[in-house]
């Protein structure tokens, strides 16, 4: 499908789908782009990429696909360094875990290419970092949200879905406003949790003893604290109004929390306890009953 892909940032997002589409063998050769040339020495030594760009110029010259993998943050700046070497024919795409402020971004880079451009996100992760964390097999089954521009052509839409589902995963579209607004909920403010609680413990006086005694529970719910503060800083300050509000309404839910619980109100607790227990129920139920379809190759 294609003759080279350019990919910049080859940690565990862009090293995945380097790794994925090496497997399905639909990519003749894998180009790395990034910061630090050990970081992609690292990568080539994996067999994650085939090749290390001495230059932007090198990399997006002659590639079929690009995809920017990086902080998103980072995206401006790399989609500037493109622009003056970006192709026709060429499409370029990411994997930021936000999309208005990309959008933002890549119309001030891009200028009159922009219709080259399809925002995407892939919604999979783990909480390591670096070429070493790349899997294979990390999109089989998971959903790649695309959120289209007017300028795209659904010819380079569909490119760009292509791609990802050759890596395994289930291909969705949103807008980017909605995509923002949805993510802030599901994905931003659990991250911001996670780090809040870990950060709370960590500096009481008594933290050894704390954390001495954590199990599982403690465990499950801050795992995504290992992820990486570059990158979710980023993410917090690209989608800051959104998240703003995800966190105003969890202010006002440990309000009413706290004021259930002052009262010793057993019932209202347990009533907020139980519409949690069974609305994740049905959230799991739907996910394996996707997944089984999946597998059965349904819809």
């Amino acid at each position: 499908m294609f003759k080279k892909i350019a990919i910049f940032g080859v940690g565990l997002i862009g090293g995945s789908f380097a790794l994925a589409l090496k497997k399905a063998g639909v990519v003749e050769q894998l180009v790395g782009v990034g910061r630090q040339l050990t970081t992609l020495q690292r990568a080539q030594e994996l067999g994650v990429i085939d090749v290390i760009a001495t230059s932007v110029a090198e990399a997006v010259t002659g590639a079929d696909l690009i995809l920017i993998a990086a902080p998103v943050a980072q995206t401006g700046t790399i989609l500037a360094s493109i622009a003056p070497h970006l192709q026709a024919g060429t499409i370029v795409t990411d994997a930021g875990s936000t999309k208005s402020d990309v959008v933002s971004a890549a119309r001030a880079a891009l200028g009159d290419k922009i219709a080259q451009f399809v925002p995407g996100h892939p919604i999979a992760g783990r909480e390591q970092n670096g070429p070493e964390a790349a899997l294979a097999e990390l999109y089989v089954g998971k959903k790649v949200v695309l959120a289209p521009l007017p300028e795209n052509t659904e010819q380079d839409i569909a490119r760009v879905a292509a791609a990802w589902q050759q890596c395994g995963a289930l291909t969705h579209r949103l807008s980017a406003q909605q995509h923002d607004a949805i993510f802030a909920a599901v994905s931003h403010l659990p991250h911001v949790l996670a780090y809040a609680l870990v950060d709370d413990i960590a500096n009481k006086p008594h933290a050894a003893s704390l954390f001495q005694y954590a199990a599982s529970g403690f465990r499950d719910f801050t795992r995504i604290a290992g992820s990486s503060p570059e990158m979710w800083r980023d993410i917090s300050l690209a989608n800051q109004s959104a998240l703003l509000s995800e966190l105003d309404a969890y202010l006002l839910q440990l309000t009413r929390l706290r004021g259930l619980l002052a009262a010793g109100d057993g019932p209202g607790l347990e009533a907020i306890y139980s519409n949690a227990q069974q609305a994740r129920h049905s959230w799991i139920s739907a996910i394996e009953s996707a997944e089984q379809q999946n597998k059965e190759g349904g819809d």
